[in-house]
C-alpha cells in the first residue's frame, strides 16, 4: 500500500523549483527537536492504549499492535521551526487499522495523543482518519531511531511536525478540543502548515 502526498501551492525563494508552505524553507537533514531527554523503551514492556469515549478501553503489546495492518507512506514533513523536509518514507500501522478496535461514541471529535515520558498533543479525529496518517516504526527503509520517536511515533503529514508526536504509547478520545502540552504553551490547537497555524491566541 503506497501512497504519495504532497500539496503544492507556492514556491520558495531560496528552493527554486519546490513548492512548500509558506513561510518554510527545505532541507535534506532531518533536525532532532525534543524537549527533555529521549525515552528508553523496553519493547517487551511497550504498550499502547486506547480510552476516553468509545466502548470499552483496549490495550496491545507491541506484536499485537504491528499485527493491526501496514501502509507506506511517501509524506512531506513541515516543522514549526520553518524547516520542511520533502522526501520521506513511512512504514507503519494505518491509524484507521488502530481505531476498527474500537466504536468512538457518536460525540467524539478529538484525541489527545500521549506519549512515553509525558508528552500530548490533541488533533481532530477527523484529521487523523485521512489515508495518510499512521504509526511509524520506520523511515526511510531504517527501524525509527529513538531521537525521532522510535519504536513509535505518530504521523499526521497535513499538520506541523509537533502534532506527529514521538514515542506514542496511547490516545483518548473527547468530544471537547483540549490543549496538549505545546498547545498549553502557545501553539495553534491545529497546527494546518499552509494556514500558517504557527500560534493561537486563547484569549481571542
Amino acid at each position: 500500500m503506497l501512497k504519495k502526498l504532497g500539496r503544492l501551492t507556492r514556491v520558495t525563494q531560496d528552493q527554486e523549483g519546490l513548492e512548500v508552505p509558506p513561510g518554510q524553507y527545505v532541507t535534506e537533514k532531518f533536525p532532532v527537536l525534543t524537549f527533555g531527554p529521549t525515552p528508553r523503551i523496553d519493547l517487551d514492556e511497550w504498550q499502547f492504549t486506547i480510552s476516553g469515549l468509545v466502548d470499552s478501553e483496549v490495550a496491545l503489546g507491541w506484536d499485537e499492535f504491528i499485527a493491526l495492518g501496514k501502509a507506506t507512506v511517501d509524506a512531506e514533513f513541515h516543522c514549526v521551526t520553518q524547516w520542511s523536509r520533502m522526501e520521506n518514507r513511512w512504514e507503519g500501522v494505518p491509524f484507521e487499522d488502530v481505531l476498527r478496535l474500537v466504536t468512538p461514541k457518536p460525540d467524539a471529535r478529538f484525541v489527545m495523543v500521549h506519549c512515553y515520558g509525558g508528552y500530548t498533543t490533541n488533533v481532530a479525529l477527523e484529521a487523523l482518519r485521512d489515508s495518510d496518517v499512521l504509526f511509524a516504526y520506520r523511515h526511510d527503509g531504517e527501524p525509527l531511531a529513538p531521537e525521532h520517536g522510535g519504536p513509535m511515533r505518530l504521523v499526521v503529514p497535513k499538520r506541523y511536525g509537533w502534532k506527529s508526536a514521538k514515542w506514542v504509547n496511547g490516545m483518548s478520545l473527547m468530544a471537547e478540543d483540549a490543549p496538549g502540552f505545546w498547545e498549553q504553551r502557545g501553539y495553534h490547537m491545529e497546527g494546518d502548515p499552509w494556514k500558517e497555524q504557527r500560534f493561537w491566541d486563547r484569549f481571542g
